[in-house]
């Protein structure tokens, strides 16, 4: 199992992979006149060459999470079995195209062979929060967002535990953009169950998203943040890369060094990180 971190700038667009299949989760793509546009496009085709994209997670319909652009390349080349979000109505422009682009590929593949599902999720609405039938490759759980706390458009991202299965298999915990009145929540009824080995930063690292019981719940070994270089939000914010380095081994960030993106597998003995400069080779991803 792997994970590729993609440098989108002050977005998130990550790719697990693991014994052929592939999981997207989100979907920002810069501006056309962003100079990082050539080397995400082609970042996820060699990340993506001789895998199948079972599914796309989109944690939420904010722009930096899933915007049209983005998501016509996921939905129209990658050709996934199912598309997941959370159920909120997002009441912009942007969410309503994206939301439009769903409902016409479901209804252009429905007499195919390769039809495209689409799965809504609350945590209030489900029967078993381990989520069934979506891959044969990976597990799923699912902790947010629950209707009690989705107050906010970050507050209603997805928060889920992604798992390989057998052999070098490890979890990996999503989170979108949720903040800390939710993790008092989702810490409070989960506890324990958050434990993962790989933890995506909440909402880019940002000092409202970092919410220290919940983080010596998740006892991440590796913290991985999608930021921008110079952000106008100020992430990753200072504060919280000292409550990262304090709970996890290790702690990146496509900020780094003007813009990288990452490739986080399991070593020797360990899980390792290593950092993808912009045009990276097909021997960076492979």
């Amino acid at each position: 199992m792997n994970i590729v971190t993609v440098n989108v700038g002050q977005g998130a667009l990550a790719i697990v992979r693991h014994q052929g299949e592939a999981i997207i989760v989100d979907c920002q793509v810069p501006a056309s006149g962003d100079d990082t546009v050539a080397s995400v496009k082609q970042m996820m085709a060699l990340a993506l060459k001789n895998h199948r994209v079972r599914g796309v997670i989109l944690t939420g319909f904010d722009s930096d999470h899933s915007e049209i652009v983005g998501a016509s390349i996921v939905l129209r080349k990658y050709r996934p079995d199912w598309i997941m979000y959370p159920s909120y109505y997002k009441d912009t422009a942007e969410a309503k195209r994206v939301f439009a682009l769903i409902a016409s590929e479901v209804k252009a593949r429905q007499d195919t062979n390769n039809p495209l599902t689409r799965i809504g999720v609350r945590v209030d609405r489900l029967a078993s929060r381990n989520l069934a039938g979506l891959s044969d490759k990976f597990d799923f759980e699912l902790f947010s967002p629950h209707t009690e706390d989705m107050d906010s458009s970050n507050n209603c991202s997805i928060v889920l535990k992604l798992t390989g299965r057998g052999s070098g298999g490890f979890s990996y915990l999503i989170t979108g953009d949720t903040e800390n009145p939710r993790w008092d929540t989702i810490s409070r009824l989960f506890g324990s169950a958050l434990k993962s080995h790989v933890l995506a930063a909440p909402h880019h690292g940002s000092r409202n998203a970092t919410h220290p019981k919940s983080l010596l719940d998740i006892a991440p070994h590796t913290v991985l943040i999608s930021a921008g270089v110079e952000s106008q939000y100020g992430h990753p914010h200072s504060q919280a890369l000292q409550v990262y380095a304090r709970v996890a081994k290790h702690v990146f960030s496509t900020h780094m060094e003007g813009g990288v993106s990452l490739l986080t597998q399991p070593g020797q003995t360990e899980i390792t990180t290593t950092l993808i400069r912009p045009m990276g080779t097909q021997a960076d991803v492979a």
